[in-house]
């Protein structure tokens, strides 16, 4: 096997603190790969106007993959972050789907009473290029009292079919039930779309359960029935949303994973922890790696090391059982210690 070169962006805040320690953990397994660090981020935006160069797409696309840490400074306005970065890769890569695990791991304290780890393991797969993130819209007579802003939400056929059909297909491998986030029922164009295709794929898979969940319950079934989940297919802004609920379920933002895919194509894939720039906490030392680390492992199991991605996991498994954690976690380890923790049980 060739060796495999991934891109690295530590980004703005803890990104740059927590990305370290998940390259760190995947050069102890002694993979064949080859990293090249890219400064995009905020400190690129202020020095050059952008957050990423002209040919950003094109440099990411001569790599196998990318491990981004996070973006986002005081100073730089978010839709500038989002817009200048994030949605482009997302959008012009076609990393159609954005896959984020939930796991409540032993030895974590979560806010759910009698949880335990047998409660909580599910998979969101979000709408990743289009939905509510779209771009579609615009502003007009800017300034005056009756300014207007517009924001149009697009559903195509085709991105939500290929979306269920890798659904379906993960829901099949798993414990074979599927929900389905809506709101059609106030949603009366886009969302009633979305049902429709959503149950033309489902007569193609007879062995899958599917379920039609309008979004609010949903948010409020993962926190009184959390075991009730196992494969969640949602848009863009709905996934988005959920999972952030599903981060807090499992621990806090510093666990959550997450994985930009295009299945079946070339495009490479871009994994993220969810957790964000976190500027109130940067610099301290004191983030959780466990989601960068996550993160790395979900990048390793889409380029075919498996066993390489389930050795993670497994040491990270270790680590939230026995410590040290961070203090988020309840412990008082700092981010450079957990890290070397989970090499250390590699």
């Amino acid at each position: 096997m060739a060796k495999l070169k991934i891109a690295l962006i530590p980004g703005d805040g803890i990104g740059r603190e927590v990305v370290p320690e998940a390259r760190k953990v995947v050069d102890a397994l002694g993979l064949d790969l080859a990293w090249t660090e890219l400064p995009w981020g905020s400190q690129y935006f202020r020095e050059t106007g952008r957050m990423m160069p002209l040919r950003g797409l094109e440099i990411l696309a001569q790599h196998d993959a990318a491990l981004l840490g996070a973006v986002g400074e005081p100073g730089v306005p978010d839709h500038e972050t989002l817009w200048g970065l994030l949605l482009p890769i997302r959008q012009g890569l076609d990393l159609w789907a954005n896959l984020r695990p939930v796991r409540f791991l032993p030895g974590i304290s979560g806010p759910l009473t009698g949880r335990g780890p047998d409660d909580v393991d599910m998979i969101f797969v979000r709408e990743n290029t289009e939905g509510e993130y779209a771009g579609v819209g615009g502003r007009a007579h800017v300034g005056l009292p009756h300014e207007i802003g517009v924001e149009v939400s697009v559903f195509t056929r085709s991105t939500i079919e290929r979306l269920a059909r890798f659904s379906f297909e993960l829901a099949r491998s798993r414990r074979g039930r599927l929900i389905s986030a809506t709101k059609s029922n106030a949603a009366r164009y886009g969302y009633v779309l979305w049902d429709e295709v959503i149950e033309e794929v489902a007569a193609d898979y007879p062995s899958v359960e599917l379920e039609r969940v309008l979004v609010d319950a949903l948010a409020a079934r993962m926190v009184t029935n959390p075991g009730s989940l196992d494969v969640v297919v949602s848009s863009n802004l709905f996934g988005d949303i959920l999972t952030d609920v599903g981060a807090a379920i499992q621990g806090g933002m510093g666990m959550a994973a997450s994985a930009n895919v295009a299945p079946g194509a070339d495009a490479p894939g871009v994994f993220e922890p969810v957790h964000g720039s976190a500027p109130d906490i940067a610099g301290q030392g004191v983030a959780n790696p466990i989601g960068a680390i996550w993160s790395a492992a979900l990048m390793l199991e889409h380029l075919g090391e498996r066993a390489a991605s389930e050795q993670v996991l497994a040491a990270v498994a270790r680590v939230v059982l026995a410590g040290p954690r961070t203090r988020d976690l309840g412990g008082v380890a700092d981010t450079a210690e957990v890290g070397d923790a989970v090499t250390d049980a590699l």
